[in-house]
């Protein structure tokens, strides 16, 4: 099945089915033309390409699909490509909730798409809509938004990459990942901007990306089985994090809280935190203890300076 956004309709219920998890380009299209149509929210029911192979195996299986409840959903009708002319006069929503449905999509909540053409017809016809942070509906699209924004980065903080040699004497940095939604795409630009100069893969359950130093490419999804093993420069790292820890600082519930127990076992400096954790308060009254250091050189003053006194 292709990646084109497709709809049936009947009088009972429009039907939409996307190309993808992430269709956000298919969605913007569907739910302007849709509006346009005056198509209220209750006639219209969103899927996936994905869904649409899900139902057609379920009915192989004697089972009920996400279509099979009503008959006029599977009725032959129009469809339409997302490259489609957008209508005449495209309605004029706040560029915020178009920024926030952008990031939504991601999420994996089944019911993010109608949530999402719910609102838009709302603020449509409810003028005072935009007005109402209280409004049910916008506060759960607000609640996904942070949701997702939160994997992302998570994301950022928690990829862990090891190098590979390649046969042309390079190296390949891969890391293993597995987000909450399907942020792997959307956060890959970050990742090159952020290590521009090696090349690198992040691998995970949803898709995979590589950056080859020029340009990003998409991949398949993986398995934790392909990403590399641990190497010497992961025991250098370890033995970095266990001199650095800091015993008089250790917070463990809002260690916890900044990092979800969930991301421990694709960390290899968790490996450390039971270790460090249970010594923490033994290390923190040796410090205590123990006498004051002293410097073992003055800085001398510079010029125009006074000895002891800041500059001005």
């Amino acid at each position: 099945m292709d990646d084109a956004t497709t709809t049936t309709a009947t009088d009972a219920v429009t039907t939409v089915t996307l190309g993808h998890a992430t269709d956000w380009a298919g969605f913007r299209a569907a739910a302007r033309t849709l509006l346009q149509g005056g198509r209220p929210p209750q006639q219209v029911q969103w899927f996936t390409a994905a869904d649409a192979a899900g139902d057609l195996f379920a009915e192989g299986s004697g089972e009920a699909g996400p279509a099979a409840a009503d008959d006029a959903v599977r009725a032959p009708g129009a469809s339409f490509s997302p490259d489609a002319p957008p209508p005449a006069s495209p309605p004029r929503v706040p560029r915020e909730f178009l920024q926030q449905c952008e990031r939504v999509v991601l999420h994996r909540d089944p019911g993010r798409f109608a949530l999402m053409y719910r609102l838009l017809w709302r603020l449509a016809h409810e003028p005072g809509l935009r007005h109402d942070p209280l409004d049910p509906d916008r506060l759960r699209l607000q609640h996904l938004d942070r949701a997702v924004k939160r994997d992302m980065h998570k994301m950022r903080a928690f990829v862990r990459f090891r190098p590979v040699p390649e046969p042309d004497g390079g190296t390949l940095h891969i890391a293993w990942f597995e987000p909450d939604h399907w942020i792997t795409e959307a956060n890959a630009p970050f990742f090159a901007r952020r290590f521009t100069q090696m090349r690198w893969a992040i691998l995970t359950p949803d898709a995979s990306v590589h950056w080859d130093g020029q340009r990003l490419h998409r991949g398949p999804a993986a398995q934790r089985s392909d990403a590399p093993p641990p190497d010497a420069g992961e025991a250098l790292w370890l033995t970095y994090y266990r001199n650095i820890f800091n015993p008089a600082r250790l917070k463990l519930d809002m260690m916890r809280k900044e990092m979800p127990t969930r991301y421990w076992k694709n960390l290899p400096e968790a490996t450390l935190i039971g270790e460090l954790a249970q010594t923490a308060q033994t290390r923190s009254m040796r410090m205590v203890e123990a006498p004051g250091t002293v410097p073992r050189r003055r800085i001398a003053a510079g010029p125009g300076r006074a000895a002891g006194r800041p500059a001005e």
